[in-house]
């Protein structure tokens, strides 16, 4: 602990006085002693005063001095690391419904699990976010926009529909501007709210297929990066998934392994965070982690009430040991 951690440090100043205290309580016990000692007839001196004090008499002091010193630390205004919820702060949930999401590597299929942790996702965050929901598969659609109503936001996760290709940066771009209209509708603050975009998808982009196009995702990723929106990327599936394909030749079975690479990378360029998840549980602790990220931030705030409660008690006791004791107080 140093004098930064403290509100007003010049409190500490108090502690002065306490070893004064201290220092005077000890003097007066030591001139007790050697007032008992100018006794030359020993054997009188045990038939006065039979019982010896023991040290347990100094037992109240002791805790009322120790009270006063958890009661200065307290004037002083310690401070300390808090969790405290975030207010006006934007999440957009980013969904792929590409037809890859129709593998059946993670049960019962990528995307049934991905709406159900969504779901509890949606549930986890806490109130003062608004959070909104883009689905993506050739284009994105802003199905919900932020907003704290969790119910709107969970009934639109139920009734996602597969499509074919992936769009991921046009959904990226999708994001940032529902971020944008929301800024401008709630206006009153000299900064924009926090923002973030939670991206989550299984495999490779195919519309543009370069990334680096105007449209694609690493264009997307540093322009929000730019924006300060951070995107947290998360490569839901494994590598050996795959899904069924008709086509006037028959059904054919054509592999859909997940694209970590380009997902770490738009996260890397974004300033965010990138996940993978190979199952259900996987996909709900990524969540779990996102929602602690996310829906709280850590400020200096008073810890004073710890120290003022240790004095009061100190104090207390020390007072009520003393009635017990000498039947006076110290």
């Amino acid at each position: 602990m140093s004098l930064t951690d403290f509100a007003s440090p010049w409190w500490l100043g108090f502690i002065v006085v306490v070893i004064a205290l201290t220092a005077g309580y000890l003097w007066n016990q030591r001139r007790k002693q050697k007032h008992v000692l100018r006794f030359s007839n020993m054997e009188l001196l045990e038939s006065v005063a039979p019982d010896r004090p023991n040290r347990l008499r100094h037992l109240p002091t002791a805790l009322v001095l120790v009270g006063l010193l958890f009661l200065t630390v307290a004037l002083a205004g310690p401070t300390a690391d808090q969790r405290v919820p975030r207010n006006r702060a934007t999440v957009i949930l980013v969904i792929d419904v590409s037809l890859s999401m129709e593998a059946t590597d993670v049960e019962p299929t990528r995307l049934a699990a991905a709406q159900e942790a969504a779901k509890s996702f949606a549930d986890g965050l806490t109130p003062g976010i608004n959070l909104g929901l883009v689905a993506f598969a050739g284009t994105a659609s802003v199905l919900v926009s932020p907003t704290a109503n969790r119910e709107a936001t969970k009934s639109a996760i139920d009734k996602l529909q597969l499509s074919e290709r992936t769009a991921t940066g046009e959904a990226i771009f999708t994001s940032l501007q529902s971020i944008d209209t929301l800024g401008a509708i709630l206006g009153g603050g000299d900064a924009a709210p926090p923002a973030r975009i939670v991206l989550l998808s299984d495999g490779k982009q195919t519309v543009p297929q370069n990334l680096d196009d105007p449209r694609g995702g690493y264009t997307a990723a540093r322009a929000a990066k730019d924006k300060n929106v951070p995107i947290s990327t998360i490569s839901f599936g494994t590598s050996y998934g795959s899904v069924e394909i008709e086509d006037e030749n028959g059904v054919e079975r054509v592999p859909v392994p997940v694209d970590d690479p380009s997902l770490r990378e738009i996260a890397n360029l974004s300033g965010g965070s990138f996940f993978s998840a190979s199952s259900l549980e996987d996909l709900r602790d990524v969540y779990d982690t996102l929602e602690e990220q996310i829906g709280f931030e850590i400020t200096r705030g008073d810890a004073s009430r710890p120290w003022l409660i240790l004095g009061v008690l100190c104090i207390s006791v020390g007072l009520g040991s003393a009635l017990v004791m000498r039947q006076r107080i110290p």
